[in-house]
């Protein structure tokens, strides 16, 4: 610093109170170690939450009309009643499910017996299938079938059946290595086809086939190019939204797998997570005021010495200039501090989440740095504002 300001500094440091900038100094820390916290903690989680393989993501809930009679026909939905779903807040996307129209019968091998029943295809989009595979697709000719079952009938088979029949259990990659004959017939074609089961899904309680294939399947052998859904798949943000609620009472809808306990908790821990970074934004405020204060008491405190500055010939920029040192010198020290933190923390509760996730995440301070150099740019700029404001008008009374 050059010596008129070693000057300056030292005529004018008399007044200021450590207390007030201390004050300051833990408020802004507090409030920027939790803003810039819940940023970088939001940037780590969001490929476990919505990346190729999330943690915890949207909620899927599966309506159809009740039935209420013994009959051959059943209720369908309309374009219409789906463009109401999407109206809804909560509800992202919406999908229908395929049913086959013609007749399978499915066969295996098993312990030198085979084993043959009537079965039924569904296929829903693929953005609703909870299965990771590169094996689900079909392709026009191809006489090998993609299947999905659902995780419960291989635990029914293990836990139930094959106690009672003393069958040996199963695991799913030996299932999934079982070759599968199917026969299609309707229309006046009968084709065979190999079944290829390729994963098994915790969301769907359906034997799934690929869309594509189950739309050809019905026109070939069934004659049928469109279809009218009976049931629906929603994918919603918080099936517990009391919107949600009420249209499916209205419409007297039945739901099929009830909002879960854990869509719940995610709801609540996205209102927690919004109510602390209101608090880090609420702390930083408050410690911006105490500053801005803490800055026109100590300019009216020295506003004798500040004027007489001015009058023997010192610019109201080099006056400023040790109060503006100050600011920057505080508001950096804030920022590395926090930063620091952070950088300790994630270290720590990257692990756990590893843990949680069952795979290694990768984590950077990109989005703590960015955020901190942001915020603490328009702190800096708010109080270099002040301090010129107070400067001016001083110097214009002389």
């Amino acid at each position: 610093m050059p010596k008129s300001l070693t000057l300056i500094w030292q005529l004018l440091r008399k007044h200021i109170s450590i207390f007030e900038l201390a004050i300051f100094f833990v408020a802004n820390l507090i409030g920027m170690t939790v803003i810039l916290s819940g940023a970088q903690l939001y940037s780590d989680l969001k490929p476990v939450l919505t990346g190729d393989n999330p943690l915890i993501g949207n909620d899927f809930v599966i309506i159809t009309h009740p039935v209420e009679r013994v009959g051959i026909s059943s209720e369908t939905f309309s374009e219409e009643d789906i463009t109401d779903l999407l109206a809804l807040e909560c509800v992202e996307d919406v999908g229908s499910f395929t049913a086959s129209q013609f007749s399978v019968d499915g066969s295996v091998m098993f312990n030198g017996q085979r084993l043959s029943t009537m079965l039924f295809f569904e296929s829903v989009p693929d953005a609703f299938i909870d299965v990771e595979t590169r094996n689900w697709r079909y392709s026009a000719g191809d006489t090998t079938i993609p299947i999905i079952l659902p995780r419960n009938y291989l635990n029914l088979y293990n836990f139930g059946f094959s106690s009672t029949q003393n069958l040996p259990q199963i695991t799913e990659e030996m299932i999934k290595s079982v070759s599968l004959g199917l026969r299609l017939s309707g229309g006046g074609h009968r084709d065979d086809y190999t079944g290829r089961i390729v994963g098994f899904s915790d969301r769907i309680n359906t034997i799934l086939v690929p869309d594509n294939f189950l739309t050809w399947a019905n026109g070939h052998y069934a004659n049928v190019t469109t279809h009218s859904a009976t049931r629906l798949i929603l994918e919603v943000s918080n099936p517990s939204d009391p919107e949600l609620q009420n249209y499916i009472e209205e419409q007297n809808y039945s739901v099929e797998n009830k909002p879960a306990e854990s869509s719940k908790a995610l709801f609540i821990l996205k209102v927690c997570v919004a109510i602390i970074i209101g608090i880090g934004v609420i702390f930083c405020v408050l410690s911006l005021i105490i500053l801005t204060l803490s800055i026109y008491l100590l300019l009216q405190k020295n506003i004798h010495k500040l004027e007489n500055l001015v009058l023997i010939g010192y610019t109201p920029q080099r006056v400023a200039t040790p109060y503006k040192v100050m600011t920057l010198v505080l508001n950096l020290s804030i920022l590395a501090i926090s930063l620091i933190l952070i950088y300790i923390a994630e270290e720590h509760y990257m692990g756990y989440l590893s843990e949680i996730a069952g795979r290694t995440l990768s984590s950077s301070p990109t989005t703590a740095i960015i955020s901190g150099v942001a915020f603490t740019a328009i702190v800096i700029c708010f109080n270099f504002y002040i301090i010129n404001r107070k400067i001016r008008e001083i110097s214009r009374k002389q």
